[in-house]
């Protein structure tokens, strides 16, 4: 059998600045968006175009407070063949990018840029 991953769930607290955010940052597509007036709450599935895997955004309607996200340094990662044109791009779009990193001193492999709700997404060269 196999298990292909097709999806990950975030919460956010405002669903149109998030879904911007990933529009805006990643070149992600709605893909396809359910409402559920009844029970208060909407799902929003992003795609990077050409690609299967999807973010969902989940928006409660009540929630008035950000999420806790812990501190387990979790995130979400993309990857990209142009890190400082990426890293570049981002800082003028004003998403305050982290520095470029590296591993054991070498040549930068990623940075991390946070989401309106503090979600952490690595982006890696690939």
């Amino acid at each position: 059998m196999e298990y292909p991953m097709i999806h990950t769930c975030i919460r956010v607290l405002n669903l149109e600045k998030s879904e911007q955010f990933y529009q805006q940052a990643f070149g992600y597509e709605i893909s396809r968006k359910k409402d559920f007036p009844d029970d208060r709450f909407t799902l929003s599935y992003l795609r990077a175009p050409g690609h299967a895997f999807e973010l969902e955004l989940t928006y409660n309607y009540d929630q008035e407070k950000p999420y806790e996200l812990g501190d387990g340094y979790s995130h979400l990662a993309v990857g990209v063949a142009d890190l400082e044109a990426s890293h570049m791009s981002h800082q003028e779009k004003g998403l305050n990018p982290k520095p470029l990193k590296a591993l054991a001193g070498g040549k930068p492999k990623f940075y991390f840029v946070s989401d309106p709700d503090g979600y952490l997404v690595e982006v890696v060269r690939i």
